[in-house]
């Protein structure tokens, strides 16, 4: 199995990115990818906890340095059914507790118990990502679906927060709040803590 190496993240939540976006779409596409995911989200953690491609995926936020860059380490990715420990994952990084389950979890189940807590909320989403390669990091502008309501972010990652300044800084958006995932999301659907 594979080193399982955090990353680095900075990210901006927004309609339009101006000269930035200009000056990214220059360096030319890597990729384009689209996906439709299903977040979980809760009024007591900003964790990131979805489910992708069949697949339950949680990560955990490190540390944020003195930049406001955000270091986020995989912490899950399972197939359903999960099991009892994948479970019990999934809950402590929600921040709720639920009774304790016993037996495999199908993704039907898990949606209901996320339901039946006040306080967490599932959000459908859909992503139209393109890919760039920039200041030795990975940079992606993307279109976000949710809540039949479009939004659009631009995130620059990479392992090492220097090369995440040096990007910032050629694309000109140095001071700009970085806004992880859930917490962007929450904030576009008006989810309060």
């Amino acid at each position: 199995m594979s080193e399982i190496i955090p990353r680095w993240e900075w990210r901006s939540f927004g309609q339009h990115f101006g000269d930035a976006e200009t000056c990214l779409m220059a360096y030319g596409p890597d990729k384009l990818q689209h996906s439709d995911e299903i977040y979980l989200l809760s009024s007591g953690s900003d964790a990131n906890v979805k489910i992708r491609d069949g697949l339950m995926d949680i990560k955990q936020l490190e540390q944020t340095d003195a930049h406001g860059f955000e270091l986020w380490r995989p912490v899950l990715k399972e197939a359903f059914p999960l099991p009892v420990p994948a479970i019990q994952s999934v809950f402590a990084a929600l921040g709720i507790t639920t009774k304790q389950e016993h037996t495999p979890m199908m993704l039907d189940k898990l949606l209901v118990e996320v339901t039946s807590n006040s306080g967490l909320r599932i959000l459908e989403v859909h992503k139209s990502r393109t890919r760039y390669q920039l200041e030795d990091c990975i940079a992606e502008l993307t279109e976000v679906v949710a809540d039949g309501k479009i939004i659009r972010t631009l995130a620059v990652e990479s392992e090492n927060p220097a090369h995440i300044a040096a990007a910032l800084r050629a694309l000109n958006l140095g001071g700009i709040e970085n806004v992880s995932y859930p917490r962007g999301l929450k904030r576009f659907v008006e989810m309060t803590s």
